[in-house]
């Protein structure tokens, strides 16, 4: 049966606005506060403090800033291996290699699709001499947080948490963005909370915190003139962001109920289908439900394969692939996502070293099975899952729509 087209796109994430923006902002025009200092910025750090429980938060101008001063603060210098969570966006990644590290790759686990504490254990095996360790909490479900800052307790090394897509996210009843010596979310566009840019360096530090502020406003000395005397960065958050996020803030637990009624509407209706949902663990985290994420059964999937920029697929009956459930979701106007690509996969880190459960290796993105058994987790879930829409302003409507559409691929 042939669906129409929506008429006005069902997007994957984006932002969802109140009003309440527009207060802020106008304060900051009107007063003209309009550059990297007001009261806007002020208020937006005393209030994540209090909804994360963090002692002190530096607003900056990205969640990618704040990753990168967390390097320097971590203390990577050039040549070091830092430990980083394979599956994630590439913005975990890139600071470590600003400050001239090198990203060590761990392979995630199933029960989260975050870095699995025991691949973390024998990276450490093969490098004990590494002291940095970055955790991503993947569309916003916490990873195995206390087992992997005990892990890193063990051997010595500064746990960093991107927090970035689960702000509001709890793991045993705690915040994420709390669980590293530096953390860092993000207020992108499509985020839960958005500034339309913008994110926080967050810590428990005084002096961490107040280097951040330093090198984020190019590292200017406490003199009547501009002194310099270590590298700073263009980094601070505008007054106008801020005010944004202000706007934001008091909906955040709105917007992950929202996000919650949709990744369980999701789940109701996929129950006879061969797949799952992004998976959590239920009795010690709850996620922000950022993105709802679908993972096709081995056995319900059709041929697919994948080059750098393109990718095939043979439609096979009663079976499917990622590839043919976002062609037939962009047919009618609504916009999912493959899942991240794994960052050992990548060209620019192809090279790179490689930590699974199983040892170390290197991307074989066509062997992530051997005789049955999973090899690299992150290739499979990659090759299997797909975000699905989870924009909070689609309606019941709309979702029952592509839910249709989606189970139509299985026919």
């Amino acid at each position: 049966m042939e669906v129409k087209a929506f008429e006005k796109k069902v997007w994957l994430s984006s932002p969802t606005m109140h009003g309440d923006e527009l207060k802020y902002v106008t304060e900051a025009y009107e007063t003209n506060w309009m550059s990297t200092v007001g009261k806007n910025i002020n208020e937006v750090e005393r209030i994540v403090c209090e909804k994360i429980g963090c002692k002190y938060a530096v607003a900056l101008s990205a969640g990618t800033a704040a990753l990168h001063l967390a390097m320097k603060l971590a203390g990577v210098k050039p040549g070091d291996k830092v430990f980083c969570t394979d599956m994630t966006f590439d913005a975990t990644v890139n600071p470590v290699v600003y400050e001239g590290g090198v990203p060590v790759f761990i392979d995630c686990e199933r029960e989260t699709w975050n870095m699995d504490p025991e691949a973390l254990e024998k990276a450490f095996e093969l490098y004990p001499e590494v002291k940095v360790v970055v955790v991503a909490n993947l569309y916003g479900v916490p990873a195995k947080l206390d087992e992997i800052r005990a892990i890193c307790d063990v051997h010595g090394a500064v746990l960093v948490e991107d927090a970035a897509e689960s702000m509001g996210a709890t793991y045993k009843g705690v915040q994420t963005g709390t669980f590293g010596a530096y953390n860092a979310i993000s207020f992108n566009g499509n985020k839960i909370i958005t500034g339309s840019s913008g994110g926080m360096l967050l810590t428990d530090h005084l002096e961490a915190a107040n280097k951040t502020r330093k090198w984020s406003t190019q590292s200017r000395e406490n003199a009547p003139w501009y002194q310099h005397e270590e590298l700073g960065y263009n980094y601070r958050m505008s007054n106008v962001i801020a005010g944004v996020v202000c706007g934001q803030l008091p909906y955040l637990e709105e917007h992950i109920a929202q996000k919650k009624a949709i990744y369980m509407r999701y789940k109701e209706a996929f129950k006879d289908l061969p797949v799952t949902m992004n998976p959590y663990m239920e009795d010690i985290m709850e996620p922000n439900f950022w993105l709802s994420c679908l993972l096709i059964d081995e056995d319900a999937m059709c041929k697919q394969v994948r080059s750098e920029t393109e990718a095939l697929y043979v439609k096979e009956p009663g079976k499917t692939c990622p590839t043919e459930i976002l062609e037939k979701l962009t047919a009618i106007n609504a916009e999912g996502r493959p899942i991240w690509k794994p960052m050992h996969m990548q060209p620019i880190y192809r090279m790179n070293p490689f930590v699974t459960a199983e040892g170390n290796g290197r991307c074989r993105s066509d062997a992530y099975i051997d005789n049955g058994k999973t090899l690299n987790v992150g290739a499979d879930i990659f090759h299997r899952g797909l975000c699905l829409p989870s924009d909070n302003k689609m309606t019941v409507e709309e979702q029952n729509v592509i839910i249709e559409v989606i189970k139509g691929c299985f026919a």
